[in-house]
């Protein structure tokens, strides 16, 4: 009877985790596209954790991200399932919690390696075995990357000097981007970059995302880090087309998987990974540029 209750709540467990294509988004009727007073309080609710955690609690800030990542790279592999692409999610799971944390309290040299090793790993074992999912498995790495890795890169500015502070900037910069971004383009966005994949994107949008993130260097690299205002203009000007390419890519494959979100998880956000993009992207040049920036 033990073991009946034992597996019935492994299996209640197991289904509720498992992976799931996104459920179709509320559609908005409003201007901005989305529940703008949910998109507001989410937003609010976020950052305050980040910074919260940040500053009082850096193993908690650690937990969230790790978190975060976990569910990013759970809702991708829901996606997936769109196109009957099964991510080997039981295996990647380990390789990602084990990069995050290596990161955190070693390095992002043991994180890379960690990500080379385990991915290189399954994809043999999915080229070895006779039914493999080399399909699901390469997607599954290229994930792994994109959400694992990346996040490693965040995570590792904790190592450099005044790491709080960087990760405030990087995320000040990202936020500030994808805020001007959509505000001007909602304002008087009619020239699209890349209709095809993502038609809301516009130029005068990527002007707006300029404007925020010169007001966002100001205050994160010049005020906060107390850098000169060359690395003030560099920041700035490298942003916007960062982030932008961050949501193309996400916009790009979101079109190929015929979805809207990533997922529902936020309210008036849609998934995880729809807020995290642009901050992955910009994540490892960041880290490069703020090492570069100590010497």
């Amino acid at each position: 009877m033990a073991k009946t209750s034992i597996s019935q709540v492994f299996h209640s467990a197991y289904d509720w985790l498992r992976p799931r294509p996104p459920a179709p988004p509320v559609v908005s009727t409003s201007r901005a596209g989305r529940n703008l007073p949910a998109a507001i309080t989410t937003a609010v609710i976020l950052l305050s954790l980040f910074g919260l955690t940040l500053f009082f609690w850096v193993d908690g800030f650690i937990l969230v991200g790790v978190i975060f990542l976990s569910i990013a790279l759970w809702e991708a592999a829901g996606a997936f399932l769109t196109r009957n692409v099964h991510i080997p999610l039981l295996a990647l799971f380990p390789i990602q919690l084990l990069m995050l944390f290596l990161t955190a309290y070693r390095g992002i040299v043991p994180a890379l390696i960690s990500y080379l090793l385990g991915s290189g790993l399954l994809l043999a074992i999915a080229l070895i075995r006779k039914n493999g999912n080399l399909r699901g498995t390469a997607a599954g790495v290229f994930m792994l990357g994109w959400i694992g890795l990346a996040g490693c890169f965040l995570l590792s500015m904790l190592d450099l000097p005044g790491g709080s502070h960087l990760i405030v900037a990087a995320i000040l910069l990202t936020v500030a981007s994808d805020t001007g971004g959509w505000l001007l383009g909602i304002l008087i966005g009619k020239h699209p970059i890349l209709p095809r994949i993502s038609p809301k994107k516009s130029w005068e949008g990527l002007l707006g995302s300029l404007l925020l993130c010169l007001l966002a260097a100001f205050l994160g690299i010049f005020l906060l880090l107390g850098k000169s205002w060359s690395w003030v203009l560099v920041f700035a000007f490298l942003t916007p087309p960062l982030a932008t390419m961050g949501d193309f890519a996400e916009s790009a494959l979101k079109r190929d998987l015929g979805i809207k979100d990533m997922g529902t998880i936020f309210p008036g956000h849609g998934g995880m990974l729809d807020r995290l993009d642009s901050l992955l992207f910009c994540a490892p040049v960041f880290y490069c540029l703020f090492l570069f920036m100590q010497h």
